[in-house]
């Protein structure tokens, strides 16, 4: 309700009512408009600057950003378990399968080594969360540099297996005659005495005893090196290459089954039992060559001899007595 205003005359002695003027009516009312406005500005002003009112604009945004932390943090525990994975893995590579194929294990300086050189994260500086998207990249980065190396690793092994399948397969590891077709082993490696002179000396490789036919069997794959008669005192005899250093040595033979430049397999037939050369009676004479040097070949017959049957022909072997050839 508009408030009336009155005021006194003293000539007429009594109060008279103001009659506004439109003009100041008017500029009362704009006044207030204009204040309004400024005071309603400034206090969006003030809301806008703060958490309690935001525009639909800045909301999507909020729950943008929301959303990257929480893929960011699925990101960080993601590429925590894939740390753990690796450095499980890195372990047992240094310390099982490099040591097992006697591989020198990789350093950890090696396996953690950064990327040095020019700044690779330049173009990621300068903005609110640089040093979070600079960290992480780092991180993912040296992650895939230590996969990479591993990767290497593990075909080296791969390789060297391979090799190591190779090895296990070339050393001579059965015995040459079977135990069902051996009447007995004669005589061992060491100082025996000469079945022709009664003298003492060296005798090189092991003699089994068997009929003279008996079948001889490589004992380790490789390759026929030689299959004749031509070197003193072996007679008809078989050289196998193993490769790695090993050759295998198999004299007195009645005749072969193989020819020179065969490959055979542990277990092949290569020829049969005889006494040609220096022998005394049919015995299969057994050496083992490493890197050119003769050796004892009573240590490789893992792969065919129970315990005992390996404690029985050792006794005989250590026996100093006469040999066959």
């Amino acid at each position: 309700m508009t408030k009336v205003k009155y005021y006194y005359d003293p000539e007429t002695l009594s109060y008279r009512r103001i009659e506004p003027r439109k003009g100041k009516k008017i500029a009362a009312v704009f006044l207030f408009l204009v204040a309004s406005f400024l005071f309603g500005s400034m206090g969006l002003v003030v809301l806008l600057n703060t958490n309690i009112v935001n525009t639909p604009r800045e909301l999507s945004q909020q729950r943008e950003l929301n959303n990257y932390k929480f893929q960011f943090d699925l990101l960080d525990k993601k590429m925590a378990q894939m740390e753990s994975v690796l450095e499980n893995i890195e372990d047992r590579d240094n310390n099982i399968y490099r040591l097992y194929f006697e591989a020198n294990p990789i350093p950890e300086e090696q396996r953690q080594a950064g990327f040095g050189g020019i700044n690779r994260y330049k173009s990621l500086e300068g903005f609110n969360n640089s040093k979070v998207v600079i960290d992480a990249t780092k991180r993912l980065e040296k992650l895939q540099k230590r996969m990479v190396v591993q990767s290497k690793s593990l075909d080296e092994i791969t390789g060297l297996a391979k090799e190591k399948e190779k090895l296990l397969a070339a050393i001579p590891a059965i015995q040459p005659v079977t135990n069902k077709d051996l009447t007995r082993m004669a005589s061992g490696y060491g100082w025996r005495s000469d079945p022709f002179t009664k003298a003492r000396k060296m005798h090189w490789g092991m003699d089994f005893t068997a009929p003279r036919g008996t079948p001889v069997y490589a004992t380790g794959d490789g390759v026929v090196k030689r299959a004749d008669n031509n070197s003193s005192g072996y007679g008809e005899h078989i050289r196998i290459d193993h490769g790695f250093g090993y050759v295998s040595l198999y004299g007195h033979l009645s005749k072969y089954n193989v020819r020179k430049g065969q490959k055979v397999k542990r277990g092949d037939i290569i020829g049969f039992v005889g006494s040609t050369g220096r022998s005394q009676a049919p015995h299969l004479h057994y050496e083992i060559f490493k890197d050119g040097d003769r050796i004892n070949p009573i240590n490789f017959y893992y792969g065919s001899l129970t315990s005992d049957e390996f404690e029985a022909m050792l006794r005989v072997a250590t026996q100093e007595n006469q040999s066959l050839d």
